[in-house]
């Protein structure tokens, strides 16, 4: 049998540490859960990057003590800079001479996140009857409301004048948020071309710096290899300015970071009506070390009209998670004080794939 084989199949992220609490080994799964090579780890203490206090290495330790099987469950897992996961973890002895100890991490928020992403969904397309209702029955009236000011204007005195001009502009006002709210009306399917991601994200991040976002500092780690994502590209870069516009207002005046992150992350599946199932292993990350999401709106951060900025209209991410959804991707939000990410996940281009979606497109 082939070890290495078997040892990098497991799906669940494991670590082997040498006697010493230094990692010795990660199989594939925990160098993608934890953002980090074997390269990168072996050699190093589990206590420099879960921290010396964590409840990993005090599981570590009684597991030495006692010399049998220990577990641990909703555990906030520290990983270096990435935000806190809960997970349930299972160490073991190696039982051999050479006092290693294998340790098994059983991510809980992965399933927790994804069932509220799909309700996200739902979510999301509800709004679309609402908006061609409120298109039709608000937006003419709106005209003959600020036509009216127009006209009643040009009668009055200079001191009146100010009243009818700001019927106008609040009307203007009104026009413009019912403008957002009119785009989930949009129900055609997403135009589907293969699109090079960092394309996109290298146009959102030089739009971001000539505007709203010349106090931040960006940082780039990007995966060249990665293949295209099938997509609306102009589409996908309204989601992405979107995404760092938030980013980017979030963060100080001074000392702003915003970190852009591209990588492959096989093994995360969507089911599709049907029984059918999509694969989404290209990741997108926005992260921020602003203030974070206030924690009672958490949960429903991509629900229509929840926001936590006093002059949003809460419209943006439930665009954001209709239009990473009409594309066959999932849209998730982690964040804490000091440090919030955004994560997209998206489908690869396939030609045989895309073959399959116009057919169905067309018997439908």
């Amino acid at each position: 049998m082939d070890y290495e084989m078997l040892w990098n199949a497991i799906p669940q992220p494991a670590i082997v540490l040498d006697e010493q609490d230094c990692i010795l080994d990660l199989n594939a799964s925990a160098q993608s859960f934890l953002s980090m090579s074997i390269g990168q780890a072996r050699g190093r203490p589990i206590a420099r990057h879960a921290g010396e206090t964590s409840l990993l290495v005090e599981l570590v330790e009684q597991v030495r003590r006692g010399n049998a099987s220990l577990a641990q469950y909703n555990i906030d897992l520290h990983w270096t800079e990435q935000p806190p996961r809960l997970c349930d973890i299972h160490a073991t002895p190696l039982h051999d001479e050479s006092d290693q100890i294998l340790v098994v991490i059983y991510p809980r928020a992965i399933a927790e996140k994804m069932g509220r992403t799909l309700s996200h969904r739902s979510a999301a397309r509800s709004v679309v009857g609402m908006a061609s209702m409120l298109a039709h029955e608000i937006k003419n009236p709106l005209a003959g409301i600020s036509g009216a000011a127009q006209l009643l204007a040009m009668s009055l005195s200079d001191q009146d004048r100010e009243l009818t001009d700001l019927i106008r502009e609040e009307a203007e006002r009104i026009g413009k948020l019912l403008e957002r709210v009119e785009q989930f009306g949009d129900i055609r399917p997403a135009s589907r071309k293969p699109v090079n991601i960092h394309d996109i994200l290298n146009r959102a991040k030089l739009s971001a710096q000539s505007g709203f976002a010349k106090h931040v500092r960006f940082m780039e780690e990007f995966d060249p290899s990665l293949p295209p994502t099938a997509g609306d590209a102009d589409q996908l870069m309204q989601v992405l300015l979107n995404l760092i516009k938030n980013a980017a207002e979030a963060t100080p005046k001074v000392g702003g970071i915003v970190t852009l992150r591209t990588s492959y992350r096989p093994g995360v599946k969507l089911a599709l009506p049907g029984g059918k199932r999509e694969s989404l292993p290209l990741q997108i990350t926005i992260s921020d070390n602003g203030h974070g999401v206030p924690e009672e709106i958490k949960r429903d951060i991509f629900e229509p009209f929840v926001s936590s900025k006093t002059t949003g209209s809460g419209l943006g991410l439930a665009l954001v998670s209709k239009i990473v959804a009409d594309h066959g991707g999932v849209v998730e939000c982690e964040s804490d004080p000091g440090w919030t990410t955004f994560r997209l996940l998206l489908p690869v281009w396939s030609e045989k794939a895309e073959a399959q979606h116009e057919s169905m497109k067309g018997a439908a």
